[in-house]
């Protein structure tokens, strides 16, 4: 199985023509009866190869963590991916290798700040000023970690990582300050700033999105994987402001409004073309449905029947999901539509934008 990236790499080489691949990418498309943009395809396994190779990584990441820490861990997946993701272009092994590196900075800091705490050398790293010190000199560190990292090897998740550390600065900065203060709900100025990030990421993955509106290179993947880490960052907040995070029976009245943001996710979804957002608000719309069973009762499985209206709503949506992006599309301005992923088979003719 071959990539939008290798075609668009073959090309560059030389070994197919731009005719070629255009050609042969409307013949897929036709023959699944939707625009290959519509697929929102990245590369993750091309063989089970991928899958032995990223197996026996996590043995050895493991292993390492175990006799030596984080940065260990950190330096192991480094020396790994010289091979596997540099030489070798292995995607399943090059984002296991890039999540451990990421993972074992921190952790290994975190681990050597610890010991030097033990020692004598630092004060008293349980305080919310010291404590959030160390955690915005790890997060920088961790950030500079990951740049350098994607510098090197370009592996698309990376830039998702990188983003996170950078977004994650603030929010030390002022859980530390708002932990040292005695307020009712703190947790509400921390689920603000996810919020307000979560759509600083997605306003950056769309950043992405607009320089590749045929998905046919490097910055589609790095822009899918930034859509991952903003949905979760805009829903979480939104559905926990709405009650969907207690637990508890919620009113009629807020149930309404995560049926209504659900649909607004929806709508975002299908004009920009991308699903994640409609993944990350799931279990929320399972808890909202459930909850308007419990009320007004009468249904004997409400679990049942809820997920059986979400699933068949999803795959109904799934099915005409071209058709609908056409018709959303189709009324928003023309200059924000022509920048979007296109919604026929003709724009596969447009030559794509190289990596």
């Amino acid at each position: 199985m071959y990539s939008e990236n290798d075609l668009s790499q073959a090309v560059d080489a030389g070994v197919l023509q731009r005719t070629q691949v255009d050609d042969f990418r409307n013949f897929v498309a036709a023959q699944r009866s939707v625009p290959a943009v519509d697929e929102e395809h990245f590369r993750l396994v091309t063989g089970f190869n991928d899958i032995f190779v990223g197996i026996a990584a996590v043995i050895a990441l493991v292993a390492a963590g175990a006799i030596g820490g984080g940065l260990l861990t950190a330096a192991v997946a480094w020396g790994l991916a010289e091979f596997f993701t540099r030489k070798r272009r292995m995607a399943f092994p090059s984002i296991i290798l890039l999540l451990a590196f990421v993972g074992g900075v921190p952790w290994g800091l975190l681990g050597a700040l610890g010991g030097l705490s033990y020692a004598g050398w630092l004060p008293d790293i349980e305080s919310p000023l010291m404590s959030g010190s160390i955690g915005v000199a790890v997060a920088v560190i961790t950030a500079i970690a990951t740049y350098l990292h994607w510098k090197r090897f370009r592996v698309p998740i990376t830039v998702a990582a990188l983003t996170a550390s950078i977004a994650a600065i603030p929010m030390i900065v002022v859980t530390a300050y708002v932990g040292s203060l005695e307020l009712e709900r703190p947790e509400n100025i921390l689920l603000a700033m996810v919020l307000v990030a979560g759509l600083a990421v997605f306003a950056f993955a769309m950043w992405w999105d607009l320089q590749d509106r045929d998905r046919q290179t490097r910055k589609s993947d790095v822009a899918f994987w930034l859509h991952l880490l903003a949905a979760p960052m805009i829903a979480h907040p939104l559905f926990a402001f709405l009650g969907a995070t207690t637990g508890e029976v919620i009113g009629v009245g807020s149930i309404i409004a995560i049926l209504g943001v659900y649909l607004l996710f929806a709508l975002v979804a299908l004009a920009v073309d991308r699903r994640a957002l409609l993944v990350s608000a799931l279990a929320y719309v399972l808890f909202a449905l459930g909850s308007l069973f419990r009320t007004f009762g009468g249904i004997e499985e409400p679990v049942a029947i809820t997920a059986l209206i979400i699933g068949s709503a999803l795959l109904m949506l799934s099915a005409f999901w071209g058709v609908l992006r056409g018709k959303v599309v189709g009324v928003l301005p023309a200059d924000w539509a022509i920048r979007l992923p296109s919604t026929h088979l003709a724009s596969h003719m447009a030559a794509p934008v190289s990596a």
